[in-house]
């Protein structure tokens, strides 16, 4: 389509990657099949979850419950004005209530840290490797492919689209390990922050321990979810083999 092809292009992709980072929470929350949590059927989350935020600063996240039985919990959202947690009723059902707190607290860091909007700025870049490599091998293409334009790229010093073609190809071969270096990288900085920032909520270190090792330790797999959304539960909510 030419300039104007492109100019569209970028603007239908724009507006998809603006649009889905101003729903990622509903999305997140249809996706994982949770509901609203009752204040009359959940006193005790929606209890912690109030402490914290007062002892925190922030304002209270919308609650939801996830129905199975493995325990686990997220939080999603674009910044903590519109931001939301869900926890499944098997956390709510195996974690005491220090534990609970302790879990809690950590999902509310990531709020208060803005993880959500890191999570999504790193979607963001590794698309923006995917469509570095399209383009390039597309330049290919028209540069290798179509005899139609030989004659005209010879006339203008020919071999424009080679190098573009060279990084398209590099760069088609190499994204899905960059997108997991990234996702490790950031993953692995988002729960620590997490966990002390979580931490520094409670002023009890034992709890988060004693949940951590409690979900560590089960083996239940959560039936609610996706490979879109796993990033986002505290634990990994599919099946690992040891």
């Amino acid at each position: 389509g030419g300039p104007v092809g492109l100019v569209l292009a970028v603007v239908v992709a724009g507006g998809a990657a603006f649009l889905g980072y101003w729903k990622s929470d509903a999305v997140a929350l249809r996706i994982s099949r949770a509901k609203p949590a009752s204040v009359e059927e959940y006193a005790r989350y929606h209890n912690l979850v109030e402490g914290l935020c007062i002892a925190s600063g922030l304002p209270k996240p919308r609650l939801y419950v996830v129905d199975d039985p493995a325990p686990n919990a997220f939080a999603t959202g674009r910044n903590p004005k519109n931001a939301a947690i869900a926890v499944t009723t098997g956390l709510l059902d195996k974690m005491n209530r220090i534990e609970l707190e302790g879990v809690l607290a950590h999902e509310l860091s990531h709020i208060k840290n803005y993880d959500i909007l890191v999570s999504t700025l790193a979607v963001t870049m590794v698309g923006v490797v995917a469509v570095l490599a399209d383009v390039g091998i597309r330049a290919m293409w028209w540069g290798m492919g179509r005899n139609s334009h030989r004659d005209f790229d010879n006339d203008h010093g020919g071999g424009g689209f080679a190098p573009l073609a060279i990084v398209g190809v590099v760069l088609l071969a190499l994204s899905p390990l960059i997108a997991q270096l990234m996702q490790m990288a950031i993953g692995r900085r988002r729960e620590t922050l997490a966990d002390v920032s979580g931490i520094e909520m409670t002023r009890y270190p034992p709890g988060l321990i004693s949940a951590l090792e409690k979900l560590r330790d089960d083996s239940t797999v959560v039936h609610s979810t996706s490979h879109a959304t796993s990033h986002l539960w505290i634990e990994e909510p599919a099946a690992q083999t040891p």
